[in-house]
């Protein structure tokens, strides 16, 4: 399975601010960089708030938006609603690579910008964020 990663809303919010990255769709293209990833919106739980057992096993997860729709969940901004259960979360999108991290490494786009900054090619996606958006 390809590596996924969750970027919380008020991140997007502020690396859109700061130019850090591009969103056209459901496309974010790091822009220093031009790594693309496809964007599903999601919900990072962070806690079951009534006291309640977790009995959906969603605490610590990251579940697209679509998933917890299936399962009957309503979600409004930071709230999550299943049952009799309510949860904490915090709601982003869940970013899928698009094509391998090799691919990208060979990417004219890649390369082009690269070769202007200077900087030494990331390893993996990881070292990549890290890097740009840490």
């Amino acid at each position: 399975m390809q590596n996924r990663i969750f970027f919380p809303q008020a991140a997007l919010d502020m690396w859109l601010s700061e130019g850090t990255i591009d969103l056209q769709g459901t496309e974010l293209t790091v822009s220093r960089e031009a790594r693309r990833y496809r964007l599903l919106e999601a919900a990072h739980v962070r806690s079951e708030v009534t006291g309640a057992a977790d009995v959906n096993e969603l605490v610590g997860r990251v579940k697209s938006k679509q998933y917890l729709q299936e399962l009957g969940a309503e979600l409004l901004e930071s709230s999550l609603i299943l049952g009799d259960n309510a949860y904490d979360v915090t709601p982003g999108f869940l970013a899928t690579p698009i094509g391998t991290f090799e691919e990208f490494l060979v990417s004219a786009d890649h390369k082009a910008l690269t070769a202007a900054s200077g900087e030494p090619d990331p390893k993996d996606d990881e070292t990549l964020l890290t890097r740009l958006l840490g």
